[in-house]
């Protein structure tokens, strides 16, 4: 089916149902990963501090890559860019597989690098769901396509606790055969995706300059709710397996985690879009601010198991509402011919602090200790919560007097 065909209500429906069950195997893919990724650093690296350096450059390499996974999608479509993107992701795997085999803490870096290329470009996922949606349907069309994660949130663990040890006595080289089998079905669903390449005429509109777009409100608090919103999410989550062994519990107990985690993540995501349109999406960031700030005292009240449990599902809750509200009001900041630009600029910072947040997080987690990763959560959430007034106070003033 062409690209080229406009997609019209039926085709957007599909294309939100496709990219969901593509999400779905992505989310999977990225939640097996992340439950196994610094165990697998802690294992080869000699320095075990840095453990999770290797998950640190795969969003390093994420936000590297944000703005040519865009650009290049502007010009190629966002199926073939999609397409490109996860066979860069099964080569990742390929190669993550040798280097735990032979056990080079540098080749496994290299991997993970290549994974967190393969990750810019099906971040995208949600901004191709809104190409072809109606404003009244867009929160709700990348709301949905969120909700694909839900599968993820069980098979990434499960996926994870089943193929530990696929290739005994190769402890974690199991893991990524099955994210490689995982991508191979996603370049399969992705051909059926019918999304409308930009025309001619948008291609050659450069639209407004980047400073003056990157100048508003909106796209200011746009950008900080998801972008700090991610980076807290990711702080915690790369340090919670190290934090979870280093306090005792088993890995069946961080898979648990890991898993309700992600279901804190996803799941609100059927409801999300539907919130967004009642209550206004400011209203609904703010609400994501007020669940981080709660994770960070249910996880300082001890470390046993339900401590890691109320606060990881905390976190995810928190992740979705900023997330899903940043991603929503982006769109409102943007026309067709700048969108590839607008979504480049705002997943770039988006991962530049989750880079820095994971590069961070093995230090603070070895260091000081899991407190101490919570404590960081709450300066960037007292920023974000600013912005959000700041922009009330900009949107009242902006209405005209009765």
């Amino acid at each position: 089916m062409s690209e080229q065909t406009a997609g019209g209500g039926n085709s957007t429906r599909r294309n939100v149902i496709l990219l969901a069950f593509c999400q779905a195997i992505a989310m999977s893919g990225s939640s097996l990963v992340a439950t196994v990724a610094a165990l697998t650093g802690y294992l080869l690296a000699e320095d075990k501090s840095l453990a999770t350096l290797p998950v640190a450059c795969q969003f390093l390499a994420t936000m590297l890559s944000t703005i040519p996974a865009s650009l290049l999608m502007r010009r190629i479509g966002r199926r073939a860019g999609f397409t490109f993107g996860q066979f860069i992701g099964l080569t990742g795997t390929i190669i993550a597989g040798f280097a735990i085999y032979h056990e080079s803490f540098v080749v496994f870096v290299c991997a993970s690098a290549l994974l967190g290329i393969h990750n810019a470009f099906w971040q995208y996922y949600r901004f191709a769901a809104a190409d072809t949606a109606t404003p009244a349907f867009r929160s709700k069309a990348i709301s949905y396509v969120l909700a694909g994660g839900v599968v993820s949130a069980i098979a990434g663990p499960e996926l994870a606790k089943l193929s530990i040890d696929l290739f005994d006595p190769v402890r974690y080289a199991g893991n990524y055969a099955v994210v490689a089998v995982l991508i191979l079905c996603a370049i399969l669903v992705l051909q059926f995706l019918d999304i409308p390449q930009l025309t001619a005429a948008e291609r050659s509109q450069k639209g407004r300059p980047l400073k003056q777009i990157a100048a508003q409100p909106v796209f200011i608090v746009a950008v900080m709710s998801a972008m700090f919103g991610y980076a807290v999410m990711a702080m915690a989550m790369t340090a919670t397996p190290l934090a979870m062994s280093h306090g005792g519990l088993n890995f069946s107990d961080t898979a648990f985690v890991i898993e309700w985690h992600i279901l804190g993540m996803f799941v609100p995501s059927f409801f999300t879009g539907h919130l967004i349109a009642r209550f206004g999406v400011v209203n609904i960031i703010t609400v994501g601010i007020a669940l981080m700030s709660a994770a960070v005292i249910v996880s300082t009240t001890g470390g046993g198991l339900l401590q890691f449990w109320g606060g990881l599902v905390l976190i995810g809750l928190g992740w979705n509402c900023m997330f899903v509200g940043g991603s929503t009001l982006l769109t409102e900041c943007y026309v067709p011919s700048e969108r590839a630009k607008v979504q480049a600029l705002n997943d770039f910072l988006v991962f530049s602090a989750v880079a820095g947040a994971s590069f961070s997080s093995g230090a603070i987690q070895y260091n000081f200790g899991w407190a101490w990763i919570n404590f960081a959560m709450l300066g960037p959430m007292a920023l974000v919560l600013l912005a959000t007034l700041w922009l009330r106070v900009k949107q009242r003033r902006a209405e005209p007097s009765v």
